[in-house]
């Protein structure tokens, strides 16, 4: 099993700047780099506080010039925004900069006040992330582009910059649309996904629904990678994560006001309104992976060997979090709780649901 840092980069208010969510990042990157983290993830979003980060695919070049071994990933490029000649070279230039650790996840959107201003249909989300997602294979697996579809019409166009990984960087996919989940399986990407919030009981759901496109493809189970995110936060002070659960409550408020449609804004700060049916905030907490060392690790061992977990993806930095209690949890989940999960499992993370995609394969013994 891999372990991945997650970075959505919100701006809590004022107080907060841009700039210092940005140095925290770095630092938070960095030290996944050296404590032997496998993947940092950017998120992507726009013209809101819910994040600052508008190009996963800067994020992570800025980063492959400061850590050594930790693979840079989008999560997730939001392909129905996205100029395709332009990003397939982005995407190359990625992998070369970062000596070929670039990771590529891609997924449809769905915040209507994005799509909006962009002048894309939320409707037609699906429809052009298949178009963009053939495009990418395309580019990146025979350095040529020569495409005519519903929404794109490209004349044939030699690609200069291709990635280092053959036949290209491995793939993770959001999104839970059958033509999207099939896709994914048949050709071997990872599956993603997150619960936010709400915790096990969706992710159950998710999983379930995840397994039936696994099996709709005919895939054995011993062959199905899966990703998962979720929140978590080492720490032993009680007060410490109620505060933590407060900040997940926060965006998840502002997720649910963009899911509306139009959000209430103040300049670029969104105002977010109780989430309907809202549980007690000791609920939400009681929902994430926020405890000490024996309560995290006890509680991601049920989970990982409930769900077949193949990637964690970790999100440590909620809600504009102050960069040293990120950086501190972020130690103790190293030095704290993988022993303890490893004890549980009687292995090393590594060996745990050590199941690789055909693509993976091919790559390791090409």
């Amino acid at each position: 099993m891999k372990l991945g840092l997650f970075n959505l980069m919100t701006q809590r208010d004022a107080s907060v700047t841009p700039r210092r969510i940005i140095e925290d990042t770095v630092a938070m990157v960095k030290l996944a780099d050296e404590i032997g983290f496998d993947i940092a993830w950017f998120a992507e979003h726009h013209f809101s506080n819910y994040s600052v980060c508008p190009s996963p695919l800067m994020m992570a070049s800025y980063c492959a010039a400061v850590t050594r071994k930790i693979r840079l990933g989008t999560a997730v490029l939001v392909l129905p925004l996205y100029n395709p000649v332009r990003l397939v070279q982005e995407i190359g230039l990625l992998d070369v900069q970062s000596g070929g650790r670039a990771v590529i996840g891609i997924g449809s959107g769905y915040q209507k006040y994005e799509f909006d201003r962009f002048h894309r249909s939320l409707s037609d989300k699906t429809a052009v992330t298949l178009e963009l997602w053939d495009i990418i294979e395309m580019a990146l697996e025979h350095g040529v582009i020569e495409y005519k579809g519903k929404f794109f019409d490209i004349p044939r166009s030699p690609i200069a910059i291709r990635p280092l990984q053959k036949p290209m960087p491995e793939i993770y996919v959001t999104g839970l649309e059958p033509q999207v989940l099939q896709r994914a399986v048949r050709a071997g990407y990872v599956p993603f996904i997150t619960s936010g919030w709400r915790g096990i009981e969706l992710l159950r759901e998710m999983y379930k629904h995840v397994q039936g496109q696994y099996a709709a493809a005919g895939i054995p189970p011993d062959r199905r990678p899966l990703a998962v995110q979720q929140y978590m936060f080492v720490t032993d002070d009680k007060a410490e994560a109620q505060d933590i659960a407060e900040r997940a409550r926060y965006i998840g408020r502002v997720v649910t006001a963009m899911r509306a449609g139009d959000p209430v804004l103040s300049g670029h700060f969104i105002q977010p309104p109780p989430i309907p049916n809202e549980p007690p905030l000791e609920t939400i907490r009681d929902n994430l992976v926020i405890g000490d060392p024996h309560f995290v690790a006890e509680k991601l061992v049920s989970e990982i060997r409930e769900l077949g977990t193949t990637h964690l993806s970790c999100f440590m930095q909620i809600g504009s979090v102050e960069g040293k209690r990120s950086l501190r949890s972020l130690s103790r989940f190293a030095a704290e709780v993988v022993p303890l999960m490893e004890k549980h499992f009687g292995m090393s993370l590594d060996e745990v649901n050590g199941r690789v995609s055909e693509r993976e394969q091919a790559a390791a013994t090409a």
